[in-house]
């Protein structure tokens, strides 16, 4: 690990706040990560993982700990235990778009469809970030992490992540306790090889976006490309000179609700079913089965409601700003809160509250906060 000067936040995160922490440190090795985390553990004090920065809500006070730069890469090819795939073991500092980009150019598909993503891939899983309905839980297979105060890495797979609509057991919700508190070191993803054959798009969502109708393959770097335009024209990539992307991309996650609640929206929120188990398995002793299974009831099912929608139908559209504030919303994008230059964290609470104040009066839905807040509070 390398100790350097500490560095404002403010220049390392995508919303652009924070002042410099106490103490800084710096990993561009996986020993180096180890030998960091050691080190702050060892000592008690206050602490927190920094890799990209575009999931971060960091506070005007400056943070009374250790911040540990997590910068480690590189990509390793593995083969896959299923014909016609091939893994990819990654480095948590590795950037994320960086590896979609190296997946698309030699053929790998299964996270074509999250190309232009901010962030690094240890901070993927956390998160399980997903695009246009696809999820790095489709390819997750296991994740290298060391929890707190252990002596050792150990790989923890996919399953035992408790991987939901973007969050794991690994994230610290807002107002919430961490579930586990690790830090991933590496990423194990299993992807489908289609070399030039291209590949059929699946899922209804993602075919919208792309704006598909029939079930011809397309090629990998048609969709990657498609992608990465739909999501500059909303002002989801970055970009130093343009205030519509300094932000953590969308503030405020698309809220589930069971069905029941869903109904009493309006007719035109776009919703989306969050799909069921389709594995579930009725067992039924042998002594009472005659032939026919029972026939059971289907439970209300959970509903995803797009937080974009209820916020530009509160009243609050694109580019909206408090009085005097030097935050708002992104003029491209509903669900992006901006600093518009200068803003402070503040400023960017207050508009926050705004908003969930005014969907909560119109709809009767809080909307839950998608970055980790550190040092603020809603």
């Amino acid at each position: 690990m390398v100790e350097i000067a500490p560095v404002a936040l403010r220049e390392l995160t995508t919303l652009r706040t924070g002042a410099a922490p106490q103490r800084m440190l710096q990993a561009s090795t996986r020993e180096e990560l180890l030998a960091a985390l050691d080190d702050v553990w060892k000592s008690g004090e206050d602490w927190f993982v920094l890799g990209g920065g575009s999931n971060l809500f960091i506070g005007d006070d400056p943070f009374e700990g250790t911040v540990i730069r997590v910068c480690t890469q590189g990509i390793e090819e593995l083969p896959s235990p299923h014909e016609g795939r091939i893994r990819l073991r990654v480095q948590a500092g590795h950037n994320w778009d960086a590896l979609v980009a190296y997946a698309v150019e030699r053929g790998y598909a299964g996270i074509e469809a999250m190309s232009g993503i901010p962030g690094t891939v240890g901070a993927a899983p956390v998160q399980n970030v997903g695009a246009y309905g696809q999820e790095i839980q489709e390819t997750l297979v296991e994740v290298e992490l060391i929890d707190e105060h252990a002596e050792a890495p150990i790989v923890v797979p996919a399953a035992d992540l408790a991987l939901g609509f973007r969050t794991s057991v690994l994230k610290h919700h807002y107002g919430e306790a961490q579930g586990r508190r690790a830090v991933i070191l590496s990423v194990t993803l299993d992807l489908a090889v289609t070399a030039d054959k291209g590949r059929v798009v699946r899922g209804d969502q993602l075919r919208r976006a792309l704006g598909l109708v029939d079930e011809a393959p397309v090629p990998l770097e048609w969709v990657r490309s498609r992608i990465l335009g739909t999501r500059a024209v909303k002002g989801m990539l970055l970009d130093a000179d343009d205030p519509d992307t300094w932000s953590a991309g969308s503030f405020f996650q698309n809220a589930i609700v069971p069905e029941p609640v869903a109904r009493t929206l309006p007719p035109e929120c776009p919703q989306w079913p969050v799909e069921p188990d389709l594995d579930a398995v009725t067992v039924i002793p042998l002594e009472s089965y005659f032939g026919l299974a029972p026939r059971k009831e289907r439970a209300p099912g959970a509903v995803k409601v797009s937080a974009a929608w209820l916020i530009e139908n509160s009243g609050i559209g694109k580019g909206f700003r408090l009085p005097q504030s030097r935050a708002g919303l992104s003029t491209k994008h509903a669900l992006a809160l901006t600093n518009r230059g200068g803003a402070t964290a503040a400023e960017l609470s207050e508009l926050a509250r705004f908003i969930q104040s005014r969907v909560h009066a119109e709809f009767g839905l809080l909307l839950q906060p998608e970055p980790v807040l550190v040092g603020v509070e809603l």
